[in-house]
């Protein structure tokens, strides 16, 4: 994939306290792979980089309202993304006890961010941009390709893959620059994510790769 400023645009998943905070609450999950991903690092490299490149930011975010906790069924994390208040927010039109919550931005990130430049999507519910405005976002803007990378990569990064390349965009992903749960039951997230990223991605690149071809 050849980036370039008026076609690709950085996208962040999920670049939120409650998965890139030792305070998070899924910390005793994701936390190992995050440090050893350096994925906090990454992510911040990754923004330096298509900031200065004068590439497009786009962030999809998780947020659950109280209305969200009302559904009858789910999967096997999304039931315990509710029990635990994962990305919980009071409502939609509501930031009381938003600022330093498990919803909000990693402090380091809010620079970049809250620049007035960054497009803050609506918020994905799931895993998938299916219900948000990402792709309406993007396409808006002439974006054809995306460099992708966030939280986790096994549900919401992969799930954004997928949705992105049915909705015929190209996309890169960051391997290095995202990370997953890691259990005992259910198994080690990331490396799940590895395989179908490498079928799947028009190309999965490291930070170090994916900041050169943005510095141009």
């Amino acid at each position: 994939m050849q980036f370039d400023s008026s076609t690709t645009a950085l996208v962040l998943t999920d670049p939120q306290n409650d998965f890139l905070s030792p305070d998070g609450v899924t910390w005793e999950l994701v936390g190992k792979s995050v440090e050893e991903n350096h994925t906090v690092d990454h992510i911040e490299q990754l923004l330096v980089a298509a900031k200065a490149g004068g590439y497009g930011v786009f962030v999809s975010p998780h947020y659950y309202f109280p209305h969200d906790h009302q559904w009858e069924f789910g999967g096997t994390l999304e039931k315990k993304m509710h029990e635990i208040g994962m990305f919980d927010r009071s409502g939609p039109l509501d930031l009381g006890g938003f600022t330093d919550s498990g919803a909000d931005w990693l402090d380091r990130y809010k620079p970049y961010l809250e620049d007035g430049s960054t497009v803050i999507c609506s918020p994905h519910k799931v895993y998938g941009p299916e219900q948000n405005d990402l792709v309406l976002q993007l396409r808006k803007r002439g974006i054809s390709k995306v460099i992708l990378a966030g939280m986790s990569a096994n549900l919401c990064v992969e799930s954004h893959l997928r949705e992105l390349l049915e909705q015929g965009f190209e996309v890169a992903v960051v391997a290095d620059a995202t990370a997953a749960a890691q259990h005992p039951e259910l198994g080690d997230g990331y490396e799940a994510a590895l395989i179908n990223f490498n079928y799947i991605a028009g190309a999965v690149l490291s930070t170090k790769d994916a900041v050169e071809q943005l510095a141009g």
